[in-house]
């Protein structure tokens, strides 16, 4: 079950946290996977993982707001089964305090950067002969959350997206579902704390475990799971849909 041989698969934020393990996985499972990511050198190390488990991949390294580079990398990859939008970037704060320059940044990045794959993947993906395309979004664009003023609405834009892509494109062979991953452990929640709780990173850890209802942040792997299952034939009549993968957070928490 789920195997990918002979895919194509073309992961953006390839280069750690999610859209690595999202690698990792569907590489195992015999795609071969294009790893996008602004980083050079994280993206290469994606990519030595994989072969040294017998996979098969090629790094990429390009900015998801460059419209233009994204167009060139796509035909030039030239055929894609599958598309994961994985790259994206948080921020903190309201309505007030977040600046112009930052909104900016968290729109570019978190939306054009999603348009553009799309703008840029769907085209190449319908010359294949349809596809799977798969977004991650956040329990931010449907839970109110403290402080995510301009992340959640960029969120909200990504499940926007995934539904009109969605419906567009139904009739061509090409499915577009999302994911809303509630707090996950990546190397981006070990910087943020550093950051912002110097001294604390223990306590303010535990203490953002605990929101989610189930006790624990996620795994980037247990993410990664149910991406390969809605990239697989298996999960052939799943299409404009959203799956909360947040130990209970948008439902359970009261």
């Amino acid at each position: 079950m789920f195997l990918l041989t002979n895919k194509i698969a073309v992961v953006t934020g390839g280069g750690s946290g999610i859209g690595k393990e999202v690698c990792l996985v569907l590489a195992k499972q015999g795609a071969k996977v294009y790893v996008l990511d602004l980083n050079k050198e994280q993206g290469e190390a994606t990519v030595q993982e994989i072969e040294k488990n017998g996979g098969q991949a090629k790094a990429v390294a390009i900015d998801v707001t460059d419209q233009a580079a994204m167009k060139k990398t796509y035909v030039e990859i030239g055929s894609i089964h599958i598309m994961v939008n994985c790259a994206g970037i948080s921020h903190i704060g309201n309505a007030i305090n977040t600046s112009q320059e930052d909104f900016e940044k968290i729109f570019n990045v978190n939306v054009k950067g999603v348009y553009n794959s799309l703008h840029a993947g769907i085209p190449v993906m319908q010359k294949s002969g349809g596809g799977v395309i798969v977004n991650i979004s956040s329990v931010v664009a449907k839970v109110g959350i403290s402080d995510r003023f301009a992340y959640g609405m960029s969120k909200g834009a990504v499940h926007a997206m995934t539904l009109s892509v969605a419906k567009d494109f139904i009739k061509e062979g090409i499915r577009c579902n999302s994911i809303s991953p509630g707090r996950v452990h990546t190397p981006f929640v070990d910087g943020f704390l550093k950051k912002n709780y110097p001294g604390k990173e223990t306590e303010m850890f535990e203490k953002l475990s605990k929101t989610q209802p189930i006790g624990r942040m996620g795994k980037p792997i247990e993410i990664a799971h149910q991406v390969l299952y809605l990239c697989s034939d298996e999960a052939g009549f799943i299409t404009g849909s959203d799956y909360c993968i947040d130990g209970g957070f948008t439902t359970l928490n009261s």
